[in-house]
């Protein structure tokens, strides 16, 4: 699976959001920026993205997938930096 792969899938769920992903081979971290989390819980946010990814993660084509998803306002929060591509 290709970090394009994983964006294109995502973007479709989260139109108009950020998103970036780091990571190789079947392992990435993901970062979800979006209007679309508010008032939603930390499960409520990562679930409906986990599940456009339940096929690669049963067989194993993807081993691990980590979700951070948050509002603009959240990260303009974030003492962290997260590097975004545009």
């Amino acid at each position: 699976m290709t970090e394009d792969e994983i964006i294109a899938r995502v973007g479709a769920l989260h139109p108009g959001a950020v998103i970036d992903v780091a990571g190789e081979d079947c392992s990435f971290e993901l970062y979800v920026i979006s209007e679309d989390f508010a008032g939603k819980n930390t499960l409520e946010r990562q679930r409906p993205i986990l599940a456009l990814f339940n096929e690669e993660l049963a067989s194993g084509k993807l081993h691990a997938l980590s979700v951070k998803a948050r509002t603009p306002a959240e990260q303009s929060a974030q003492s962290g930096l997260v590097q975004i591509r545009l």
